[in-house]
């Protein structure tokens, strides 16, 4: 039997169309601040993080629409709002370059996966501006590309049997 990694990530929640309309510069790794009931609710995978986005005051990080739908056996501790703010936790360099980069022209943070290492709920955001359409073409093209590699190689290990 195979042993389990304990530094392997377990994916609970993607942000696919962010892959497709943001062209994303640099990545983070950020911790959340959550709640006992919060973090029972995430690692059963009822977090969505399609709306969301990031937001930098006073100094610290926050994610803003994150939805994690309360915890059904839940106590009175359960958070009312299921799309408050939450704080991510991030380096003082990491969140100064944050603010500079995303005062400039067309950038913007945005989450793009939120998975628990080491038993910590982690949340990756991006940093980047909106694609062209030119670029949505381009990229599509690329997968198309590499899609027609993954078959002609395919068909070419079964001639080869």
């Amino acid at each position: 039997m195979a042993q389990k990694n304990p530094n392997e990530a377990k994916l609970l929640a993607q942000n696919k169309k962010a892959s497709h309309d943001i062209l994303s510069k640099y990545t983070y790794e950020c911790g959340l601040v959550l709640t006992g009931t919060e973090i029972k609710s995430l690692r059963l995978g009822k977090a969505n993080i399609g709306d969301a986005f990031a937001t930098i005051r006073n100094g610290e990080a926050f994610i803003h629409n994150m939805h994690i739908s309360p915890f059904a056996q839940g106590n009175r501790f359960n958070p009312e709002d299921p799309t408050r703010a939450r704080k991510l936790l991030l380096r003082k360099e990491q969140i100064h370059k944050l603010l500079g980069q995303s005062k400039q022209e067309g950038y913007t943070i945005v989450p793009l996966k939120v998975y628990v290492r080491n038993g910590y709920a982690k949340l990756l955001i991006g940093l980047g501006r909106g694609k062209k359409q030119y670029d949505k073409r381009e990229s599509a093209a690329k997968k198309d590309a590499q899609r027609e590699i993954a078959r002609a190689l395919r068909e070419k290990q079964k001639v080869a049997r």
